[in-house]
């Protein structure tokens, strides 16, 4: 049973390993939409987030406003990061966000994702992660 045990281990530390990378899908719901909408706060999320989950910024945020249909308009950032890239965008209509994090270096998705909940004080978010290979 012991061996078993420990092939089950060794089996889960190759696969982990063998991994290139971490994508988290980050949706936001019902967030503060004045927060939302505010460029500055948009940077100091992201570098906040860097921090905390221990990616090295690569350049500026970008934050550029865009949208001709009112349903998709609001924001949308990229920050490049070491380690490969945070993107999102904000819809100011139903006041979502739509926050990507990918990352070849290991980070906690949950983390981030109860990070971003905080900051935007979001009523609920939807995480999904993918293990990229």
């Amino acid at each position: 049973m012991n061996q078993i045990f420990n092939q089950e281990a060794e089996l889960q530390q190759e696969a982990t390993e063998a991994c290139w990378g971490i994508s988290a899908n980050i949706d936001l719901y019902d967030c503060d939409l004045a927060r939302m909408q505010d460029a500055d706060a948009i940077r100091d999320f992201v570098k906040a987030l860097c921090e905390r989950i221990k990616m090295r910024r690569y350049g500026e945020t970008q934050v550029v406003f865009f949208g001709d249909e009112p349903r998709v308009q609001g924001f949308s950032m990229t920050q490049l990061i070491e380690t490969s890239l945070i993107s999102a965008h904000f819809a100011d209509a139903s006041r979502a966000i739509y926050l990507d994090v990918f990352s070849c270096a290991p980070y906690d998705p949950e983390d981030a994702a109860r990070f971003a909940l905080e900051y935007f004080k979001a009523a609920h978010y939807r995480l999904n992660v993918v293990e990229r290979r």
